[in-house]
């Protein structure tokens, strides 16, 4: 007799579809097994063979916080080189470490978090540094080249599977899990969405991540328009991955839902697949699905939904084939590749701002004098990995000029800190080996804490000389001799004790305030002044008073700067930020002035020697004077070879090529302010800002000339063609950034000065001309019609500027489109949609329900005013009706004349949500614009016109 081995189950069988094998594997778990899938930690089901599968592995520019990895420049360096072929081979070198990596440490995942392809709106946002631009062109041009390098390009595996984060208009840190910003429809559909959609229609985007905020009063953890937009962009499953801790936020921090159980419903009902929430503990959130499974908020159904899309992710990345997975045995980590990559990129994102006075690049046997505080830093942020390699600006110059020829003073201020009794405080001697922050690699950093094997300062008659740095709006780092900042771990104990300021709570800042005859020095992660106790020095605890202590100060910075500088036949001043200090998660800019301590030392440098180059290192723009500096350089944190690749950009190795990819502006009083979030109506970004920017968005120079001729553009099959000669004139090889602008010449509505359709970066010789060809959907110059509530390209003559910036335009043309004439709103027919109106002041767009649609409020419960233009009232009305909640009055207008009706709700209803039908007579026939003004706290969600 003989017995016959169990048959493959379908979900093993590689031969079959993907959907048949999930459809399948679903089929055999049970409902907790399915609950447990839904969160971040899904954990293994041992009687079918499947591993534990974690969600989330952040790898913006490099795998992140899992130890040593390759660090290639910030996303917004990354914009900077407008190179997408670049950032897909970084994708590409990011994907093959994550697998690399993965292979000796399970906790790396392959579900990566990024790319961020929230434009680069407000240049005050903390997060600045990780998107790619303010353009969702070039946004979305550069996140779809990264998401393709880190799927690969297999047909049917991926080496990782891409989250974009995050859905959706999310540009503030400040309230950023309690704020609600309005979106209005012209800008959803032709600014925030346009970003995603590009990436996602690509096909090489596993889902995306909601974030924190509310947009139009509605979590975007809840966003209809997750199943509205996003899931229609593909007919791929999206994963949608919650942020961290965001699904209790929708209960603990923004009161949206009274219980959890029917938060959690909603949100995986709204398209929610996996939660992140409560780190590693898997129990809460499954007990909270489990509840809301028995209250009869979600079916089983609802449940398999979500399970689906990430199992659909699983299977794609192998996991249950992992004999046929062409990925499983990659294992390309810290290569020469991918390190001459690193280079190329940082070298890449380098931005030529000014060189007026041909003084980049330096001469060869120049005495170069090297200040600044950044000049010998590598700095990261919250989303790199640990360097496996480190090249300052210093030790760049070092290695390309010779040491003999550089001169170094880093601008920090010397100081001793005296205590009231006269003794100084000082580091005890440690023979405790060096460690780097995060080294060993952690699932949360957040969770890493400081160093106690360390003494803790202590007070002596000489004491310890510190560098002082002060890093802007007085936040300010010290640091001991041994190059060890002071920090202070769990214990409450202040010990030199780390690398670099870092953490999710920084615990490397302080402040000095004015007290007495002294300062106290407060710790900024707790909060509190330090004290001088027995045992060391530490915080203070409940009930104590710091320690008053004097200031001495040994040597100014500026003093060090002004001897080098005169030494020296150039100046380099490396400026800038450390991108976990005064803008960063959680913390947005105040401010885009540089901090007073960089302007001194700048100001020192110039007045010492005019031959002054100015090196920005940031993770965002700055305003300052630059007329009086001969050369001005910006680039991001470049990663590894920061230093490497900023010194052959000074030596002329490479000619520099980087573009801004948003724009710099002049001045703070620039800027709307940071929540408003309407490009249109507050003329934001260089689509819609009508002043004079300090560098222009697309600005950057050559140590070369190219000129431009040829240009020729039509229409064909639906696309805009464009063409022109690109020649090198100069006398070096370099690579050119030859950018395509359009916009509507005689528009019917407030549209984009400029707005860009195509960009190419390219390499010509000296003497060369390329031609280069640009095709654009006429989909791009199309714009949301509120009138008809759908896209609309308007027939007439549109303007084609091609140049090497925004601004620098070196040939143009118009071209004539046929389209669709405006159209008059049928308000007989449709009424008005609040949230649709053309021009508003002093409105807020909030929920009309928790699950859709959008209703308008005055923004603090005053008074706002909308106009709706072009309204065609046919023959003749006789009635307004209003859907309204709250209370308050709603008075109509035509015209800019006088009130013709007034409706008033004078009992507030039963809540936000409890919508009554209002009405009033008002007579009007043919076409006019209707203005409406709310007084008080009403919600007005639709107005009708009828009789």
């Amino acid at each position: 007799m003989t017995v016959d081995p169990p048959s493959t189950p379908p979900f093993r069988d590689s031969r079959l579809p993907f959907a048949k094998r999930v459809d399948d594997l679903l089929s055999r778990l049970t409902l907790d097994e399915k609950i447990s899938f839904l969160h971040q930690f899904a954990p293994a089901v041992q009687r079918l063979g499947i591993a534990a599968f974690r969600t989330g592995q952040e790898a913006l520019h490099g795998v992140a916080w899992m130890g040593p990895a390759t660090v290639f420049p910030q996303a917004v360096g990354l914009g900077a080189t407008w190179n997408p072929e670049l950032v897909r081979r970084v994708g590409e070198a990011v994907s093959k470490e994550a697998r690399a990596m993965r292979a000796r440490d399970e906790r790396v995942g392959l579900n990566v978090w990024a790319p961020t392809v929230n434009l680069l709106r407000h240049p005050l946002w903390g997060r600045n540094e990780e998107g790619y631009s303010e353009d969702p062109r070039l946004t979305s041009a550069i996140a779809t080249a990264y998401t393709r390098g880190l799927r690969g390009d297999h047909p049917v595996y991926w080496r990782t599977a891409p989250v974009l984060k995050h859905w959706l208009a999310h540009n503030n840190e400040t309230d950023r899990a309690t704020c609600s910003v309005s979106v209005r429809p012209r800008v959803l559909h032709e600014y925030d969405l346009r970003a995603f959609k590009g990436a996602v229609q690509a096909g090489a985007v596993a889902g995306v991540m909601p974030a924190y905020n509310l947009v139009n009063g509605r979590p975007n953890h809840l966003s209809p328009y997750l199943r509205e937009h996003l899931r229609t962009w593909t007919d791929e499953e999206l994963l949608v991955c919650s942020d961290a801790g965001a699904p209790s936020n929708l209960v603990d921090a923004e009161h949206y839902f009274a219980t959890h159980e029917e938060a959690t419903a909603a949100a995986l009902l709204a398209g929610v697949d996996s939660f992140t929430d409560h780190g590693t503990d898997s129990s809460p959130m499954a007990e909270r699905l489990k509840n809301a499974y028995a209250q009869g908020l979600l079916t089983e159904d609802d449940i398999d939904a979500a399970v689906r899309r990430q199992l659909s992710v699983r299977f794609r990345l192998g996991e249950f084939d992992p004999h046929e997975d062409p990925h499983a045995g990659t294992g390309a980590f810290d290569t020469p590749a991918h390190r001459a990559l690193a280079q190329e990129a940082a070298e890449q994102a380098v931005v030529l701002l000014k060189n007026d006075e041909g003084l980049l690049p330096l001469a060869a046997g120049a005495r170069i004098a090297v200040v600044g505080l950044l000049a010998d830093e590598c700095k990261l942020d919250w989303y790199s990995g640990s360097l496996l390699h480190r090249s300052t600006p210093l030790e760049g110059l070092y290695e390309r000029f010779g040491a003999d020829r550089v001169e170094f003073a880093e601008g920090v201020d010397r100081v001793r800190l005296r205590t009231a009794a006269g003794a100084f405080l000082h580091v005890p001697v440690s023979d405790a080996p060096d460690e780097v922050r995060g080294a060993e690699g952690a699932l949360d950093p957040a969770l890493l804490s400081g160093r106690t094997d360390l003494p803790p300062l202590a007070v002596d008659p000489v004491g310890t000389e510190f560098a002082l740095v002060d890093w802007g709006e007085g936040v300010l780092t010290l640091r001991a001799p041994d190059g060890r900042y002071l920090s202070v771990a769990e214990d409450g104990r202040v010990r030199a004790a780390a690398d670099q300021p870092g953490g999710w709570v920084v615990q490397e800042t302080f402040r000095l305030a004015p007290h007495g005859t002294g300062h106290l020095l407060t710790h900024l992660g707790t909060g509190r002044p330090l004290r001088v106790a027995a045992d060391g020095v530490r915080v203070a605890g409940d009930g104590e008073t710091g320690d008053v202590f004097e200031v001495i100060t040994v040597e100014r910075g500026e003093e060090t700067v002004t001897r080098a500088a005169q030494r020296a036949d150039v100046v380099v001043v490396v400026a800038g930020n450390d991108p976990h200090i005064n803008g960063r998660e959680t913390e947005d800019r105040t401010t885009l002035q540089l901090p007073a301590h960089q302007q001194r030392l700048l100001h020192a440098a110039r007045a010492a020697n005019p031959h002054t180059v100015l090196v920005l290192t940031s993770s965002y723009p700055y305003a300052l004077d630059v007329t009086r500096l001969p050369a001005v350089l910006w680039t991001a944190h470049g990663g590894q070879a920061a230093g490497t690749a900023l010194a052959r950009v000074l030596a002329g190795d490479v000619s520099p090529a980087g573009r801004l990819p948003q724009t710099w502006y002049a001045s703070d009083a620039d800027l709307p302010d940071l929540l408003d979030y309407d490009v249109i109506g507050s003329r934001q970004t260089y689509l819609y800002f009508e002043g004079a920017p300090l560098f222009p968005f697309g600005h950057g120079l050559s140590y070369t000339s190219f000129s431009y001729d040829g240009l020729t553009a039509g229409v064909e099959e639906g696309s805009l063609r464009v063409s022109c000669a690109v020649t090198n004139t100069g006398d070096r090889a370099a690579d050119e950034v030859v950018q395509v602008y359009g916009r509507a010449a005689e528009p019917s509505v407030v549209r984009p000065r400029r707005q860009l359709l195509a960009g190419r970066r390219l390499t010509l010789a000296p003497g060369e001309t390329a031609t280069v060809a640009f095709e654009a959907p006429l989909s791009e110059l199309e714009f949301w019609d509120v009138a008809q509530g759908g896209p609309r390209l308007e027939g007439g003559p549109y303007d084609l500027l091609v140049g090497a910036s925004s601004e620098d335009i070196r040939l143009r043309t118009t071209v004539r489109l046929d389209g669709t004439a405006p159209a008059r709103r049928p308000v007989v027919r449709r009424g008005l949609a609040a949230a649709d109106f053309d021009e508003q002041s002093g409105a807020a767009i909030v929920d009309r329900t928790k699950t859709a649609g959008d209703a308008v409020t005055p923004e603090h419960g005053t008074t706002a005013e909308l106009v709706y233009r072009a309204c065609d009232f046919g023959t003749g009305v006789s009635e307004v009706t209003a859907q309204v909640a709250g209370e308050g009055v709603l008075e109509v207008s035509l015209d800019g004349g006088p009130v013709q009706a007034a409706l008033t709700l004078d009992a507030p209803t039963a809540g936000v949500y409890a919508y009554t039908a209002l009405g009033a007579r008002l007579v009007a026939d043919g076409v006019h614009d209707v203005r409406l003004r709310l007084r008080g706290p009403l919600r007005l969600a639709h107005v009708g016109f009828s009789g």
